[in-house]
């Protein structure tokens, strides 16, 4: 498999926009890792303002897939920050998508992993183990299914069935 960073994702929409299995997100979304172009499979977690299960799928081997966080959009807590960043760059993973809001952006911007979100919030998020893992997320007018590909970059966040190549 590729390393996925061999694109943009205005290309990929000049070639594959209107066909079916491909997505495109709407706008709204910031970057705020180190790294502004990331792809692979996609893995869900769906986290209503915590992020207990944002940590244990982080904890696992990423081998290059990309985290779609679906907090439902809130701006009341952070779902991600600069240790999570860190655990994610250390196993594996391309990036993280965030449905939601991160923290420590700063230091999350000088780690070699790809982070997109909402925004930020200077307050963690609770722990109470709520949520699901690796289940169909929607948002941003897209349906991010587990196993089908993201891909990202400056322009936007697209999604496809497949790999694109």
């Amino acid at each position: 498999m590729s390393t996925f960073t061999d694109f943009k994702t205005a290309d990929l929409c000049d070639a594959h926009a209107g066909t079916p299995r491909f997505q495109i997100a709407e706008p709204g979304f910031q970057d705020y890792g180190g790294v502004r172009t990331f792809a692979g499979p996609i893995s869900t977690v769906r986290a209503p303002e915590d992020n207990s299960l944002v940590r244990k799928a982080l904890e696992e081997p990423g081998q290059g897939r990309v985290l779609v966080v679906d907090g439902g959009g809130s701006r009341r807590c952070a779902l991600v920050g600069d240790q999570l960043a860190l655990l994610a760059q250390q196993n594996g993973w391309a990036g993280v998508v965030v449905n939601g809001c991160i923290r420590d952006a700063e230091d999350v911007g000088r780690m070699r992993i790809g982070v997109k979100a909402l925004g930020t919030h200077p307050l963690k998020s609770l722990k109470r183990n709520e949520g699901q893992r690796d289940v169909e997320v929607r948002f941003a007018g897209v349906t991010f299914r587990p196993g089908h590909y993201v891909y990202a970059d400056l322009d936007g966040i697209v999604t496809s069935e497949s790999p694109l190549g």
